[in-house]
Order: C-alpha cells, then sequence, then structure tokens
C-alpha cells in the first residue's frame, strides 16, 4: 500500500431518493492515514452518502474530490484504482472460486483482456493471508457463510491495492473475533478510510474522527472522546446510556441502560 495517499473532500453533498433528499448539504473531510466513521440510527443516510462517494449513485447537487480529483466526472476506471469499497451485501449467483473473487481487485490496474501477472497471484495470495482465509483460496464463494464472504470482499479490496477505502456496514455478518481483525488490518493498512459503523464501541475503538449523522444532516463530529457522550446517544438514537474508560485500555466503553 505505498505510494501517494489521497484525501477526500466532500462539499455540500444533496442526495435525493424517489424525490426525496436523503443526504442534505453534508460537507466532510478525509485527510491522509485517518480512519473517519459515520454513526447514526437506520435510514439516517450513511449508506446512500457512500454510495453517492463511490459512484452508485449521483448526488442532485454538491462535489466530491479524491486528492483534487473530480469523483462525480472522472473516470470510473482512474477512481477504481485510487478508491476499493467493501459494502454490506454480498449476494450473488455466479460460481466464482474465492481466488477469482480475490483476483477482480486487479482489474482496474489492467488493459482490457490483459492476462494475470505473477504481481497479482502474489497480491491476491497475500490478501487472502492478511484475513485468515489463504486455505479457501480454491472454495466456491457460494458456499461460505456471509462473515467468510465478507472477509473475502475485504481481500479484493486489499488486492486492489488502493489508496483510500470505503467501509459500509462491514462488520454486519461477522462475529466479534472478526470484527476486530477487520477493523485491526484497516488501521494496519494506514490509508484514508470513510466507514458507516453501527457499533458505537467499535466506532469508539478505531475512529480518528467520528462523525454523527441524523435525519440527513450532520449533528456533531470530532474525536470519539469530544462526540460520544450520553447525551448525544440519547438525542440521536433515544437510548439511555452511560460512558465511562475502558479498563483495559482507558478508550470509551458504552454501557446501554434498557427501560
Amino acid at each position: 500500500m505505498e505510494g501517494n495517499r489521497l484525501e477526500l473532500k466532500v462539499e455540500h453533498l444533496v442526495v435525493a431518493l424517489s424525490g426525496t433528499d436523503i443526504v442534505k448539504n453534508i460537507s466532510l473531510h478525509v485527510d491522509n492515514g485517518q480512519f473517519v466513521g459515520i454513526i447514526g440510527p437506520n435510514g439516517c443516510g450513511k449508506s446512500t452518502l457512500l454510495k453517492s462517494i463511490y459512484k452508485v449513485l449521483k448526488p442532485r447537487k454538491g462535489t466530491v474530490f479524491l486528492d483534487q480529483r473530480n469523483v462525480i466526472t472522472s473516470n470510473p476506471k482512474y477512481i477504481a484504482q485510487q478508491m476499493a469499497v467493501v459494502g454490506q451485501f454480498n449476494d450473488m449467483n455466479f460460481e466464482f472460486t474465492v481466488f477469482e473473487m480475490v483476483m477482480m481487485g486487479r482489474t482496474p490496474h489492467k488493459h482490457l483482456m490483459e492476462a494475470d501477472r505473477q504481481e497479482d497471484y502474489a497480491l491476491v495470495y497475500a490478501a487472502l493471508e492478511k484475513v485468515d482465509l489463504l486455505a479457501y483460496a480454491d472454495r466456491s464463494y457460494l458456499t461460505l457463510s456471509g462473515g467468510e464472504r465478507q472477509r473475502v470482499l475485504l481481500a479484493r479490496a486489499i488486492a486492489q491495492q488502493p489508496q483510500f477505502l470505503v467501509l459500509d456496514e462491514p462488520t454486519n455478518h461477522l462475529d466479534i473475533k472478526y470484527q476486530l481483525h477487520m477493523f485491526s488490518i484497516v488501521k494496519s493498512l494506514q490509508i484514508a478510510t470513510l466507514a458507516a459503523l453501527h457499533d458505537l464501541s467499535l466506532a469508539a475503538m478505531y475512529c480518528d474522527i467520528i462523525i454523527v449523522v441524523k435525519e440527513g444532516e450532520i449533528v456533531a463530529s470530532g474525536r470519539p472522546d469530544e462526540v460520544l457522550t450520553k447525551e448525544l446517544i440519547y438525542s440521536v438514537y433515544d437510548v439511555e446510556c452511560e460512558i465511562y474508560p475502558n479498563p483495559v485500555d482507558g478508550r470509551l466503553a458504552i454501557a446501554y441502560i434498557s427501560t
């Protein structure tokens, strides 16, 4: 992952679905090497925002710049060479092996019909080893569990050698061990990362900056210890909690109060 690391700037983004603005005038910045998390209740616009950043949805207004290159108007292949995405859905009906799925991450770096090179093989095997799936290389992707599939998608993103990573609630199908494993791997890449997260404890552990979204608007942003207060969590999620230092490492921990 060596080379020029990229930063992301989103300016005044508005994204509409079925005529309704879901993302409302959002601006944000992800600096070189930062892990920025977006949190908020279901339906607040987190995934819609990310989809507009990685060119699945076209915003109604606003701009997205990846290291001063306009993402919205740029060639998709160029963007794919710089930005990788790990999404929350991984359903497909084609018979590919795990190895073939991860090799797809090399596609943006090849010419049409160009054969796989030794470098591509090395990168794919290294990515599979990183996510602890090297022994699954010849398995059919369709036979894997949801969590295993998600780890394959992370391996594909790693093989893509991006300088910017987008994670759209990537741990939905993972047990606790592999949730921690995934975010530790992502942090080790030391590239700018923007992630939509639903687990506030994971956000507190791994994010440098947290952005809080409610009803399509940013209502708070800053370091985890600045943002994750019991008052904010109640106002955004309508849930009472207590915030305390984790006795193991001193980072924030959250205890929810059942009503």
